[in-house]
């Protein structure tokens, strides 16, 4: 108790250091390239300056360096910057509460929900026993299965975030089974690993398939302008041997740089086996609950064919079933705060970042990194792009937003540069997938790992940097060598 005050002084003075880098940003001068930069966009209906573009930029920055530096929950830091771009004007209520209107924000609260019902049903407890009769021995093992399972669902899946939604109860599960809770502080024990490990996978995952990630196909059309065609096979076939190098190499990765406090489980195949046998057979609950699983997932995989069915509208019609069947009640729903802290910050920051690139400031940004590299000889202006196309990430919540600000403008340059156009626009889509990890709002499918309680954010900047970085290097060599043989 006695650390408990000196704790928050601490936080304080970080709070302050926030608030005067903030206050500096507002009223730095705004680049004059910015200025330039924005007078040349068309005219649109958005009422806006450069300066605007600047001071939202500030905002924005300073709520995810609060973030970084542990000053504040990101939930804190979101609802302040809000509060912040409405008072000074810098955006209207519409534009900063525009998240709260996308439909795919609120499939992952629903994720949330639905995952409740899986671990109340027994379901996610009996799978994540079978799971742990199977690969159970060690820590690595768990963690080698999840991703493995996640690498053989995604091509079905054109959501990560939905994707994220079938494995999370699972792999929560699995934590809760092995005696890792956040409630009781033993997130650590296994918890912390698995939901991290899941996450990393995930990156990867939607790296192997043109069909795993909603901005996959749309990137590979555009590709098309520049003469290059990607079609399903070549795809694959581009990804299979970064990504299997991947596979091997991230679980023992993360096993380095944030180790579970239980590597050996020698007896857990027992225990799990014990715990089956306990469970008897399988329960009409249960049964209910597979079922839903099973259609939410086959409307979900046709919906990529029938644009008519909508992804969250198939969440909550899972929702209202299980709520029929008493499998999720009401009493359920009060208990979910984490849900609705999710949905205010996840909605709050993708508003801003939408905005960030309306207003012109990620075209400035992306412009410039591109126009740094003329002149370069293409190895090194290939290089030097992609790194700037992954980094600039961390000013993104959305992975298809960058995807669609920046892939042309990346491309064309380095096709200017004497790049490969296969390599570098087949290189974009990858890194478009494989960085989704560099922060915890990085990706719509992060935030159903961050809001269960076992990873924090600062955690996430830390150890997600060094799979980003990990991710990266493999692909930049390993995988341009392949790209460029099998092309």
């Amino acid at each position: 108790m006695s650390h408990h005050p000196k704790k928050t002084l601490q936080q304080h003075h970080l709070q302050i250091v926030v608030l005067i880098f903030g206050l500096i940003l507002w009223f730095f001068p705004v680049p004059s390239g910015l200025e330039t930069y924005i007078s040349t966009l068309p005219a649109s209906d958005l009422k806006f300056t450069s300066q605007t573009a600047w001071h939202l930029f500030a905002i924005f920055i300073t709520a995810i360096f609060a973030v970084i530096l542990n000053a504040m929950p990101i939930f804190t830091a979101a609802i302040l910057g809000v509060s912040a771009a409405i008072l000074t004007g810098t955006l209207t209520a519409k534009q900063a509460f525009s998240g709260f209107a996308e439909d795919w924000i609120l499939l992952i609260i629903v994720a949330f929900l639905i995952a409740r019902g899986v671990i109340k049903s027994g379901l996610g407890k009996r799978i994540a026993f079978l799971i742990i009769r199977k690969f159970g021995k060690t820590s690595l093992g768990l963690s080698y299965s999840i991703i493995a399972a996640d690498m053989f669902v995604a091509p079905a899946f054109p959501s990560n975030t939905a994707r994220s939604g079938v494995l999370f109860p699972i792999v929560n599960a699995l934590a809760a089974d092995s005696g890792s809770k956040v409630a009781d502080g033993t997130r650590k024990k296994l918890g912390s690993y698995l939901m991290m490990s899941s996450m990393a996978g995930l990156t990867i995952s939607s790296s192997l398939w043109l069909t795993a990630m909603a901005a996959n196909p749309a990137g590979a059309k555009m590709a098309k302008e520049f003469g290059v065609n990607i079609t399903y096979g070549s795809w694959a076939i581009a990804a299979s041997v970064p990504v299997l190098v991947l596979y091997f190499l991230l679980p023992r990765v993360l096993l380095k740089v944030y180790p579970p406090e239980v590597k050996e489980t020698p007896n857990a195949p027992q225990i799990a086996q014990d715990a089956l046998d306990k469970m008897g057979p399988v329960h009409k609950n249960e049964w209910i609950m597979a079922a839903v699983f099973v259609g939410m997932v086959g409307l979900w995989i046709a919906s990529s064919f029938v644009p008519e069915i909508n992804k969250t509208a198939v969440a909550f019609l899972g929702l209202g079933i299980l709520m029929l069947s008493n499998i999720f009640t009401m009493k359920d729903l009060s208990g979910e705060g984490q849900a609705l802290g999710t949905l205010v910050w996840f909605a709050i920051l993708y508003g801003m970042s939408v905005y960030l690139n309306k207003f012109g400031f990620m075209g400035w940004v992306g412009d410039n990194a591109a126009t740094m590299v003329e002149g370069w000889s293409w190895p090194l202006a290939y290089v030097s792009l992609i790194i700037a196309y992954v980094l600039i990430h961390y000013f993104f919540v959305s992975q298809t937003a960058q995807m669609l600000a920046l892939f042309t403008v990346f491309l064309g340059v380095a096709v200017g540069a004497g790049v490969p156009a296969e390599l570098m626009a087949l290189m974009l889509l990858f890194a478009t997938n494989f960085n989704a990890i560099i922060t915890p709002q990085g990706s719509s499918a992060n935030v159903i790992y961050v809001g269960s309680g076992y990873l924090e954010a600062g955690e996430i900047y830390r150890v997600g940097g060094i799979v980003t970085l990990v991710n990266t290097v493999v692909f930049l060599t390993v995988g341009t060598a392949w790209i460029l043989l099998v092309t």
